[in-house]
């Protein structure tokens, strides 16, 4: 039987359905429906069929396929493989063979580097080393026939000798401190003076037999060989190669090597031997390039990044460089082991830099916005303590020594270039120029160097893409490098340390343009 509640709802819905009926809402409802349901065009169907279908893309990973990263820098690839640290066989040792990356055999580059240091070590100990004589340069002639049988452990160092910039010479150690008196004084045999004002080259020239790209990349570094009587530019770029041009050299006199993955940070001629050079790259590696054995040996790895490296005049044996943020590491060539690592600054040491006259004085310039000098001798404690600092703004590029050790000129993107003076450097003076190159990451940042003595800087101009000469003495420029054939901004300059009026500027594109006097 039916509850009462069935029969209320029964009768709920009959009076409902009544109601329904009476307004002819079902009538009505049927009739909507019909209209919206009108016959389609054929046309319209003719044009749905050819529409192409809508494809979902699909990553190559979600495929299981391995990314396609052809093309990307090292590090910068989605590959994992990519992105791992360099594999082992690179920090091995590595020939010139598999290091090579020239035209041509690079047999002539080791002749000529050997045959430059055989003739240095075969000298007198009791006679004063003339580089641009005629003497010496029939000895190296005499002697290139030999530098074959010559290995890199037959080099006799020569105690009785030092290098100093004393006309271009290289003089005993008796003589030496006579020639530093000089330089004290501002008096120096050999000198450049530019005449103020125009944008003429004055003593200076540039030929075009004098340019040439020397690597692929752009140049992070550029050095001469300190010797006269062989004019060789070595150049490390970003892509990790390293090249190496005779001037005086056959053919293109150009040899290209591959020895790093990422840019060279420094470039550093072994005080005994030319034959040998030491490089320092954004790799983590420092490599020993040995032209006596043909090869390339590792010295240190590391994880971090090398950002610069030097060495400490008259200490042949120990490597001062910097890695990280801020730290600085002291590393021991025939212990092979660090004997020292300090944290100097907040962020990265761009440059490190001795005095000539005092090589336990030391300059480090730094992202943090600082230029700092350290005496190594008190620098056993945990924080070391500066000798004197001084503060840019921005991130300070360089901090060199002048060539007598008497003043320090550091380079910022402030677009100030500061001098330190006076018996402990405590006169500070900021020269304004244009340094500020940040606007373009395809340049290299500047860095202002010493001419051939304590008068003048050379560092880039950016508007002009030429050659700033700024005189310390009236801290203002007074003449500008420019000439038709320099055709790219020359960011990196250096100075030949033993030619007056030698001097060569470095280009983005790869590009050495080297300055002669007239």
């Amino acid at each position: 039987m039916a509850t009462e509640f069935e029969r209320k709802r029964l009768e709920n819905i009959r009076r409902n359905d009544e109601m329904l009926a009476a307004l002819n809402v079902r009538a009505k409802a049927s009739l909507l429906t019909a209209a919206t349901k009108r016959p389609r065009d054929e046309s319209t169907k003719s044009l749905k069929k050819k529409e192409k279908p809508i494809v979902i893309r699909k990553s190559l990973r979600t495929r299981g396929l391995n990314p396609d990263s052809v093309g990307l820098p090292y590090r910068f690839s989605g590959d994992p493989k990519r992105m791992a640290p360099p594999p082992q066989k690179l920090k091995a040792r590595l020939p010139f063979d598999k290091a090579y990356g020239g035209e041509g055999s690079y047999k002539k580059f080791v002749e000529t580097v050997l045959g430059t240091t055989a003739s240095n070590s075969m000298v007198k100990d009791d006679s004063p080393i003339d580089c641009s004589s005629t003497r010496r340069r029939s000895s190296r002639l005499s002697n290139v026939n030999k530098a074959e049988s010559v290995s890199s452990s037959d080099y006799v160092k020569k105690e009785a000798f030092v290098k100093k910039p004393c006309g271009g010479k290289l003089i005993t150690k008796d003589e030496s401190d006579d020639c530093l008196n000089k330089e004290a004084s501002g008096v120096m045999t050999e000198s450049i003076e530019f005449e103020e004002g125009g944008s003429g080259t004055g003593p200076l020239s540039l030929e075009s037999n004098n340019v040439a790209r020397v690597v692929p990349g752009r140049v992070f570094v550029v050095k001469f060989m300190p010797c006269q009587n062989v004019k060789l530019v070595a150049a490390g770029d970003k892509l990790g190669n390293v090249g190496f041009w005779n001037l005086d050299g056959e053919d293109d006199g150009i040899y290209l090597f591959h020895p790093h993955t990422a840019p060279v940070s420094s470039l550093v001629f072994h005080q005994n031997s030319f034959s040998k050079v030491i490089s320092s790259s954004y790799d983590g590696l420092i490599r020993l390039m040995d032209v006596g054995k043909s090869v390339f040996d590792l010295v240190y790895s590391s994880d971090d990044a090398i950002y610069s490296l030097s060495q400490r005049p008259n200490d042949e044996q120990s490597l001062y460089f910097s890695e990280g943020h801020g730290m600085l590491n002291v590393w021991d060539l025939r212990a092979g082991k660090s004997v020292f690592n300090w944290g100097l600054h907040e962020h990265r040491i761009n440059t490190i830099d001795f005095n000539p006259q005092n090589p336990h004085v030391m300059a480090t310039s730094s992202k943090d916005g600082t230029a700092c000098l350290w005496d190594l001798r008190s620098m056993g404690a945990t924080k070391p303590k500066t000798l004197r600092t001084v503060t840019h703004s921005k991130t300070v590029h360089s901090a060199y020594f002048s060539p007598t050790g008497l003043s320090l000129a550091t380079t910022s993107v402030d677009n100030y270039i500061g001098i330190l003076s006076g018996a402990n450097f405590e006169d500070t003076s900021m020269i304004y120029h244009d340094n500020c190159n940040t606007t373009n990451k395809w340049i290299s940042t500047f860095r202002g160097v010493w001419g051939w003595d304590d008068s003048y800087i050379f560092v880039g101009n950016r508007p002009s893409k030429g050659i700033d000469v700024i005189s310390t003495k009236l801290k203002r420029t007074v003449k500008e490098l420019h000439d038709p054939l320099m055709k790219v901004l020359p960011c990196r300059i250096h100075c030949h340390p033993l030619s007056v009026g030698v001097l060569a500027g470095s280009t983005a594109a790869g590009q050495v343009y080297v300055w002669t006097p007239k």
